[in-house]
């Protein structure tokens, strides 16, 4: 992680912030900011203080807060590692002699991928702490959390028979000086490991990483088959094994160059309420009961440096954490659909809310076919909304020609509603972890022909006289077959008691969707956000005729049959900005708190 702080600082791509700087909220409000503008980039506080004060060691922000930074970190490109991969899952027999050496050569250099374990102590347990969380700069991100977050922790655990491994990454809640609350959530390898203990009533060791070799981080979240020890990918990228100590109170091993490393154990019988929390998904998480890891060992290196990073809405660091995590899981996805082209999971439909996949269409229902096959292929299951499209669509990456190109084909006979598991985060389905779906086949031709339509000030006026919750209407695409109409609202009762009005504008409509009074009509980019997070495909979507489309993307209650309790959103704090920009550490930029609705 030195190292790496040092190629950033050449590069360009880190900011030193020298003066003090609480872990309450400043942090983390400065950090949300800095990644959401061109040119962001790393952010090394070199005095961090806590909520009175206290000095703290020293802490990185937005790591991976930039493409070129990624990149540095992956040691080559995204697109280079994908075609390794690609050149594993379709190997090709050696003709020459000489191509026979170079296969034989490489089978060799595969080596490198299992891990190695050291017989010594490693650099991250030079100097042995006190197990004293207060003493670490973890940081509280949003005035509603529960508290503070270790937010960038690899999670190290083993199976009950010590055969497997796993890595991942999963917040942290600390509930005191020596206890942290472990959210592994219900579909994640290291909850299964807890489950096999839990059978067995014995306690889980655990131990945490923080920093070292920042590729370590991101393997942690990338989506292997299950059983597959994630620092196998450290060593398939770096060519080189990572190397591995074991922990000090348990038999767990650990990346030999961690900055920091928390031991413990997790007792099956304990569970304790975890949250709230502002989470990626840049909605709060409720409060849950979830397992307590005891913390027996903290150690770490001489010259430590902490790593956080702050979850919101987008875009954030994990807009280049995904976009590495799409290139280089292409050719497996591949090889579960050879038909698949291309796909690409945008950053503000907070990836698992939004696919878009470019297949060769080969027969009727061929896209329905895929959409299902994605539906069950590992974390590809906890996609919520997935739209596909012919190979000779425009580029994914060009969303105004793309969705032209949807809007101009689709119809009701192009969605397919289904059910399944979802994130353990989504809020919107009425179930924990399970809901609806909506599958989107734009390589057949369903459109019928464009409503003819009013401006938006008449459009309405016109609405109003339906409905007087109405307060704005905006559309979109109007150009096409099917336009986009968002209309806000000032909820009062649900949208189902007034929504069958809209049937007599049916000439003059084709997709209206509803959202509640806060959303910003005219901001499409968040619009996506706020939509893909809050519809449930089987509850809120309706189809009033054979082509008027209603969906229903406001917040749920009880009167609707949703009793889970609607979240807020993740909104900075007004007077924590206002603090930092007298303080010269923000720049005062109201469009960029517009666009990207950094207040609400």
């Amino acid at each position: 992680m030195q190292k790496f702080i040092e190629i950033l600082k050449a590069k360009g791509l880190l900011r030193i912030i020298g003066e003090p700087v609480s872990t309450d909220l400043e942090i983390a409000h400065l950090s949300y900011i800095e990644v959401k503008k061109n040119g962001s980039k790393a952010l090394l506080f070199t005095h961090p203080v806590d909520e009175r004060g206290r000095e703290l060691p020293p802490l990185l922000t937005n790591l991976y807060g930039s493409k070129a930074a990624l990149e540095l970190a992956l040691g080559r490109s995204a697109d280079e590692i994908a075609s390794e991969i690609e050149r594993l899952t379709k190997p090709k027999k050696p003709r020459s002699f000489s191509e026979k050496i170079d296969f034989f050569k490489y089978l060799l250099n595969l080596r490198s991928i299992f891990p190695r374990r050291l017989g010594t102590r490693g650099q991250c347990q030079e100097i042995e702490m006190d197990s004293n969380l207060n003493n670490l700069p973890i940081l509280k991100t949003w005035e509603g959390d529960g508290g503070k977050f270790i937010t960038m922790g690899q999670i190290y655990t083993r199976s009950l028979d010590g055969e497997h491994q796993n890595l991942g990454m999963y917040r942290l809640q600390v509930h005191s000086e020596n206890e942290l609350g472990m959210h592994w959530q219900i579909h994640k390898d290291a909850a299964g490991f807890f489950e096999e203990y839990r059978r067995a009533n014995k306690r889980m060791p655990v131990t945490v990483g923080i920093g070292g070799d920042p590729l370590y981080i991101w393997c942690g979240q990338a989506p292997l088959p299950k059983n597959v020890f994630e620092l196998m990918l450290y060593g398939f990228i770096k060519k080189t094994p990572a190397k591995l100590v074991k922990s000090l109170t348990n038999d767990i091993y650990v990346p030999y160059d961690l900055d920091y490393v928390i031991e413990g154990y997790v007792d099956p019988a304990e569970l304790r309420a975890e949250g709230p929390f502002g989470d990626h998904t840049g909605f709060y998480t409720p409060i849950e009961p979830f397992p307590v890891m005891h913390v027996t060992k903290i150690t770490r290196k001489k010259d430590a440096i902490f790593s956080a990073t702050v979850v919101g809405k987008p875009p954030l660091e994990d807009k280049y954490m995904g976009g590495a995590t799409e290139r280089i899981f292409l050719p497996l996805l591949r090889t579960t659909a050879p038909e698949l082209i291309d796909y690409k999971m945008p950053e503000n439909g907070v990836f698992h809310n939004l696919i878009l996949a470019k297949f060769r269409a080969q027969y009727p229902a061929h896209a329905k076919q895929l959409m299902h096959a994605f539906w069950g292929v590992g974390q590809m299951s906890f996609v919520k909304h997935a739209i596909f499209v012919p190979e000779n669509a425009p580029s994914l990456s060009d969303f105004v020609a793309l969705g032209e190109f949807v809007l101009n084909r689709f119809g009701a006979g192009s969605m397919l509603v289904s059910e399944g598991v979802c994130d353990q985060l989504d809020h919107a389905s009425p179930n924990s972890c399970f809901g609806g779906k909506l599958g989107i086949d734009a390589s057949e031709d369903h459109s019928t022909s464009a409503p003819i339509l009013l401006g938006d000030d008449n459009l309405t006026a016109k609405l109003k006289e339906l409905a007087p919750e109405i307060l704005e209407a905006k559309q979109y695409f109007t150009n096409t077959k099917n336009p986009i109409c968002v209309v806000r609202v000032n909820k009062t009762r649900p949208i189902r008691e007034f929504a069958f009005k809209f049937e007599s504008l049916a000439p003059r409509l084709r997709i209206v969707i509803f959202v509640d009074k806060d959303a910003r009509a005219n901001n499409p980019y968040m619009l996506v956000w706020r939509v893909t997070n809050n519809i449930d495909a089987k509850r809120d979507i309706s189809v009033l005729n054979s082509n008027l489309i209603i969906i229903d993307a406001t917040a749920k209650d009880e009167k609707e049959g949703y009793t889970r309790g609607w979240p807020k959103a993740t909104d900075c704090s007004p007077g924590v900005v206002s603090n930092l920009i007298n303080r010269g550490l923000v720049k005062d930029d109201p469009a960029l708190f517009e666009k990207y609705e950094i207040f609400g």
